[in-house]
C-alpha cells in the first residue's frame, strides 16, 4: 500500500471514529497507517504533506456541516459552500502536518524507538497550540471517546490533551509492532498498552470518589430546562416575538406545576437522589436563541418576564441580546430573581467565527458572501457566578453563604473552551450550565459533536453540567461525563433537574490547568533539540 493511500486510510478511521458514525474503537487505530507511512519513508517534506492530506481530509469530512448554514439561511450556492469551507480544514491541519514532520525528523535521527515515543508528546503539544494560535480545538482526537465514561477520566487531570495522548501513545505502540514484527517489538508494545491501561485504571478510581452532586448534598434547587425548537429564521416582528414568548411561558408553566404535583422526572436513574423540598429554590432555563429577546431594549419584554418570576416564584436564566460600549451587542445570559429584578449577566467571552463575527473582514476573500448570516458581537472579559438561590436563602434564614448554589453560565460554542468551564469551576461554580442553539446547522454531526464538548468539560471540572439547548441535545451530563436524560433534536421538549452545592473539591485540570501540555510541550522540543545534535548511528541506517 502506497503511502497517500495510508494517508487516507487514516483520515476514513478518525472520521468513522466520531459523530455521526460513532465508532469509537477506531480512533485507537486511526493513526497506525499514518505513522507506518512516515516510518516507511522519514522524509521530512513527504510526511508534512501525508500529516496535512489526512488532517485536512478528517477535519473537512467530519465538519462539512458547516456548510449548512451558508446554503440555507445565506443563499450560497451548494457547490461554492463546500468550496468556501476548504480553507478551513487546511489550516487546522497545519497541525498534526508539524507532527507529523516531527515524527519522521526524529525517525530519521534517533530511531523509531524514539520517535514513537515521542508522538503523543508532540500530539498533545500541537494540539494545545492549535487552540492557542486559531482558537480551534473542534473534533480533538479525545472527543472521539466522549461516550464512554471509562475512557475520559484521565482528562481531570491533563484535560481532553490527555485522553489523545494517550490514544496516540496505543497508536505508536501498534505501528511500532507491525513496523518491526519481532518478540521484542511485542514486549515494548505490550508494555506500552499495560501503562496505559494502569493510567485508565487509576483515573477511574479517583473519577469513582467524586460522588455525584445531588448525593453530597441535599438537593436545594429545582431547575426547568426548556427546549422549545425555534426554526433558526424565526422572524423578529412583535407578533413573532409575542408568539415565542408565550411558548417558552407555557412550557415553563406546565414544567412547574408538575413539579409541584410530584410528577416530575429526575435526570439521574439508578441512583438514590434527595429530592428538592416544595421550600426549594426553582429556576427556569431558557436556551440560546436565534437572538430573539432583549432584555435591556425590550420593556414589554421585561415586564412579562419580571411578572412570570414573582407569580411563579422562580428564577429565569435566558439568552438576551444586550447592549455593549460604542453601540456594540453581546450575546448574553440574563438572570432574573423571584422577585423580577436583574441579579446577574454573563456577556459570551468566545464568540463564534463566521457565525459571530467575521474574523479579519478585510483580509478575507468573500467576506461579502458571509455577511447575511454573520453576526457583528462583542466579546465579553468577566466570569460572574450565578447566584440560582443565594438571595432567597438569605432572605428566609439569613445564612446565603452556607445554602447558596452557584453555576457558572457558558453560551453556546464556549463548550469547545477548556478554560471557560475551568475559570467557572476554580472561582467556585457548584454546577455548570450550557445554554446553546445548533439549529441552524441542521440535523448534521454537530449536534452530537458539541455534546461531546460539554462532556469532556464536564469531566475536566469534577462538575456536572446542565445542557440547554433550543432545538437539543439538552441533557445532564454527571461529572464522570455521563449523558442523563437527554431529548431527542429538533422536538419541543422540557426536563427537570435537582441541584446542589458541591463538597468544594477541585479536579487537578482545575486547579493547575494546562500544566500537562506545558509539560508535553517542552519534552517535544527536548525531543526536537537532539535531533541537531551529531548522530552516531546516521551511517548505520538508524
Amino acid at each position: 500500500m502506497s503511502e497517500w493511500a495510508l494517508s487516507a486510510a487514516s483520515a476514513a478511521l478518525l472520521v468513522l471514529s466520531f459523530p455521526d458514525f460513532n465508532l469509537w474503537p477506531l480512533a485507537w487505530v486511526g493513526l497506525v497507517p499514518l505513522m507506518l507511512a512516515v516510518a516507511r519513508r522519514p522524509r521530512g517534506a513527504q510526511a508534512f504533506l501525508l500529516g496535512w492530506a489526512t488532517a485536512s481530509l478528517f477535519f473537512y469530512c467530519s465538519c462539512y456541516w458547516l456548510t449548512h448554514a451558508m446554503i440555507h439561511y445565506g443563499d450560497i450556492p451548494r457547490w461554492l459552500a463546500y468550496i468556501l469551507l476548504i480553507p478551513a480544514p487546511l489550516v487546522t491541519g497545519l497541525f498534526p502536518a508539524l507532527w507529523s514532520f516531527a515524527l519522521a525528523r526524529v525517525c530519521r535521527r534517533r530511531g523509531l524507538g524514539l520517535a514513537l515515543v515521542f508522538a503523543p508528546f508532540a500530539w498533545a503539544a500541537l494540539e494545545w497550540a492549535r487552540l492557542g494560535i486559531t482558537g480551534q480545538l473542534w473534533n480533538a482526537l479525545g472527543y472521539s471517546q466522549a461516550y464512554v465514561p471509562a475512557l475520559i477520566q484521565p482528562a481531570r487531570w491533563g484535560g481532553v490533551y490527555a485522553v489523545g495522548f494517550l490514544l496516540v501513545a496505543v497508536n505508536a505502540a501498534i505501528a511500532y509492532l507491525l513496523a518491526r514484527r519481532s518478540v521484542r517489538a511485542l514486549m515494548k508494545a505490550s508494555l506500552c498498552v499495560v501503562a496505559v491501561a494502569l493510567v485508565f485504571f487509576l483515573s477511574n478510581w479517583e473519577g469513582k470518589s467524586s460522588e455525584p452532586l445531588e448525593t453530597n448534598a441535599k438537593a436545594g434547587v429545582v431547575v426547568v430546562g426548556v427546549q422549545p425548537n425555534v426554526s433558526a429564521n424565526f422572524g423578529r416582528s412583535s407578533e413573532q416575538t409575542a408568539l415565542l414568548v408565550n411558548q417558552h411561558l407555557s412550557m415553563s408553566e406546565s414544567a412547574l406545576r408538575e413539579w409541584e404535583d410530584g410528577e416530575a422526572r429526575s435526570s439521574v436513574e439508578n441512583v438514590e437522589v434527595t429530592r428538592p423540598t416544595p421550600a426549594a429554590a426553582r429556576v427556569v432555563i431558557w436556551p440560546e436563541s436565534p437572538m430573539n429577546f432583549t432584555y435591556a431594549r425590550d420593556a414589554q419584554f421585561r415586564a412579562t418576564v419580571a411578572r412570570f418570576a414573582r407569580e411563579q416564584r422562580a428564577l429565569v436564566l435566558f439568552n438576551s441580546l444586550e447592549p455593549a460600549p460604542a453601540g456594540g451587542s453581546y450575546n448574553s445570559a440574563v438572570l432574573v430573581d423571584s422577585e423580577g429584578r436583574l441579579v446577574a449577566q454573563y456577556d459570551k467571552i468566545r464568540l463564534l467565527p463566521f457565525g459571530e463575527y467575521v474574523p479579519l473582514p478585510r483580509w478575507l476573500p468573500a467576506a461579502w458572501l458571509l455577511s447575511g448570516i454573520v453576526g457583528d458581537f462583542t466579546p465579553g472579559d468577566k466570569y460572574p457566578l450565578m447566584p440560582l438561590n443565594g438571595a432567597t436563602r438569605m432572605r428566609e434564614g439569613g445564612a446565603g453563604g452556607k445554602e447558596e448554589v452557584r453555576a457558572g453560565v457558558f453560551i453556546c460554542f464556549e463548550s469547545a473552551f477548556p478554560s471557560i468551564a475551568r475559570t467557572f469551576a476554580k472561582e467556585g461554580a457548584d454546577v455548570l450550565i450550557n445554554i446553546s442553539n445548533d439549529g441552524y446547522l441542521g440535523r448534521t454531526p454537530v449536534m452530537r459533536q458539541h455534546l461531546a464538548n460539554v462532556v469532556l468539560r464536564a469531566v475536566e471540572t469534577g462538575r456536572p453540567i446542565l445542557r440547554v439547548t433550543n432545538t437539543g441535545i439538552s441533557a445532564r451530563i454527571t461529572a464522570r461525563g455521563e449523558v442523563l436524560d437527554a431529548t431527542e433534536g429538533f422536538e419541543p421538549a422540557v426536563r427537570t433537574w435537582p441541584v446542589g452545592r458541591s463538597d468544594g473539591r477541585k479536579t487537578f485540570y482545575t486547579s493547575y490547568g494546562d500544566i500537562f501540555n506545558a509539560l508535553c510541550a517542552a519534552l517535544s522540543l527536548l525531543f526536537i533539540w537532539t535531533t541537531f545534535r551529531p548522530n552516531r548511528k546516521a551511517g548505520a541506517g538508524a
